[in-house]
């Protein structure tokens, strides 16, 4: 049985991920978010077990749906939500947004525009890494939709080839926009691809978040060992697609969003073994609900970005002419 006090830390981190998503979701149906939003609802324990066993002098690059995974690094929620808000005080002063934020001080490289692309940027810092004698690693969040990417394999291939200290964490949620994943590809088990490459690569259960900590904890273990590169294949399902539409089976639905919910299991394992009651645990989600709460209330508060600072850290050199 997993660490008490660990399992407790790791619901708790599940419930900020989803409290914030929710947040952020309602804020952004009222207009307060700008641009597009893809939220991490129903990855939560995917996104807890990867912030729980990485250090801040490792690199991370998310994807589109870790907003979660930011807060969970280090960086203060306030300005997370700020950022997303596209306001001033954001951790980018409102530039970088869901895409492009980062904050190298907790090891966030930042997420890309064009999802997979970071694969390649990884493959540099890990190469930095093993130059310098050090045990840091470099962990890349990718999804299943990316897989067919040339990157993807690129970096699969240099990575293993080189024995750089890669982190993998493919988030299988089980749809590239509306394609199902064995739709576009002759395997369902992407782990598989990773395999080829003669890579050390698993599949776990991307919804117990016991599961997936454990994984993840001994991957991180064997990269800081020097043994190269691992690539994790988290299943597990998002609750919100690329639309408002919904078009996946009622079946499958009910499924991962009551029967197998990640809340839900970790919930479960927690009052089975004894490590909380329900009561416990309801304090919990309201403790962090209401932190969120303050949260948004400070993006909501926070002024926009001053224009003449348009230009300001995109390029060297470049200022706002006067008017």
């Amino acid at each position: 049985m997993m660490d008490a006090e660990l399992v407790l830390k790791l619901y708790r981190n599940m419930w900020v991920v989803r409290a914030f998503e929710q947040g952020l979701e309602r804020e952004f149906k009222k207009g307060n978010v700008p641009g597009m939003l893809h939220t991490g609802l129903g990855q939560e324990a995917v996104q807890a077990a990867i912030a729980n066993a990485l250090r801040h002098s490792d690199a991370f690059f998310p994807d589109h749906r870790a907003h979660g995974l930011l807060v969970l690094a280090g960086t203060p929620g306030q300005k997370i939500m700020a950022e997303l808000f596209g306001k001033a005080t954001g951790v980018c002063s409102g530039k970088g947004g869901s895409l492009h934020s980062a904050d190298p001080s907790v090891g966030n490289f930042g997420d890309n525009a064009v999802e997979g692309s970071m694969m390649v940027t990884a493959l540099g810092v890990a190469l930095a890494y093993k130059m310098q004698k050090r045990d840091d690693l470099a962990a890349v969040i990718i999804g299943d939709g990316t897989s067919g990417r040339g990157e993807w394999h690129e970096s699969l291939n240099l990575a293993a080839t080189w024995k750089l200290p890669v982190l993998y964490c493919c988030v299988n949620n089980g749809y590239a926009i509306s394609t199902a994943v064995g739709a576009s590809h002759a395997t369902e088990n992407l782990y598989e691809f990773a395999c080829a490459y003669k890579m050390q690569a698993v599949q776990v259960d991307g919804n117990d978040v016991v599961e997936a900590a454990r994984v993840t904890a001994e991957a991180v273990d064997w990269i800081r060992q020097g043994k190269g590169p691992f690539f994790i294949e988290y299943k597990t399902w998002r609750w919100q697609g690329i639309f408002s539409g919904e078009f996946r089976p009622e079946v499958e639905i009910r499924y991962w969003k009551e029967e197998h919910e990640p809340m839900k299991l970790a919930r479960d394992y927690m009052l089975k073994h004894g490590i909380a009651d329900e009561a416990a645990l309801a304090q919990i989600k309201a403790e962090v609900e209401a932190e969120v709460e303050q949260w948004i209330a400070f993006a909501l508060e926070s002024p926009p970005p001053d224009l003449a600072k348009a230009t300001a850290n995109v390029y060297v050199g470049w200022e706002v002419a006067p008017r």
